[in-house]
């Protein structure tokens, strides 16, 4: 009896768990994303956390935001929001897609490594989206922390005319991002845009598209980090 008792319950842990195949349009649904939403995406922790900061006039940073909050931006004036996390039928992406429909917020999707290092083309996607987007606009991953904060640095560079320097503090402890983590490796790739471009000045974009590679670059992290 108990064992079928907790066979049941491995099922249905699963089945809440399952990220993909979410639907909202049924009360079963939306009562399954949402459990998904706070329990698997750690929503919960994000209620009263928001990591969100100002990266420049009419651009912003944060964690996910979940319908609510989403409610507040469009308040606040913001006219787009750039995900980090890629398109998928998750629950995170649903709400967020329903809720910006709701609010007259364009969301835009683009998908960023933070563990690893971005296929080029994904970066200058980025960067287009950058040029191309409604202001006030702000760009979100799943913490706040490691993506969002390459994301903002990269828009600095690009669109700011900042110092490598200037950029990097996007990428703090305070935004719970730890270069001494697996997630230094995108501080590595400031590292060596700022060395390439310190030989031979160059923008951000003319880097990516003739100096960046992202397998050289991850193989010279693991060399100097013991990885």
């Amino acid at each position: 009896m108990h064992s079928g008792i907790a066979q049941r319950a491995k099922q249905m842990w699963r089945r809440a768990s399952r990220p993909e195949g979410a639907e909202i349009a049924t009360p079963e649904g939306r009562r399954a994303a949402l459990r998904h939403f706070h329990l698997f995406d750690h929503a919960f922790l994000r209620v009263l956390w928001s990591n969100q900061a100002q990266v420049a006039p009419g651009v912003y940073r944060s964690n996910q935001p979940d319908p609510r909050r989403v409610a507040r931006y469009a308040d606040m004036g913001i006219r787009t929001i750039i995900s980090l996390r890629g398109r998928s039928r998750r629950s995170y992406t649903l709400l967020e897609e329903e809720a910006c429909a709701r609010h007259d917020i364009a969301l835009v999707t683009r998908q960023i490594g933070g563990k690893r290092l971005s296929e080029k083309d994904r970066l200058l996607d980025l960067l287009d989206a950058f040029r191309e987007v409604e202001k006030p606009f702000l760009i979100h991953c799943k913490s706040g922390a490691d993506r969002a904060g390459f994301a903002a640095a990269l828009y600095l560079l690009a669109e700011e005319g900042a110092s490598v320097g200037e950029a990097r503090r996007q990428l703090h402890w305070r935004h719970f991002h730890w270069r001494n983590s697996v997630y230094g490796i995108l501080d590595h790739a400031l590292d060596a845009y700022e060395a390439d471009s310190r030989a031979t000045p160059m923008g951000i974009r003319d880097w990516i598209e003739t100096r960046y590679d992202p397998e050289r670059l991850t193989a010279e992290w693991k060399a100097q980090t013991g990885r």
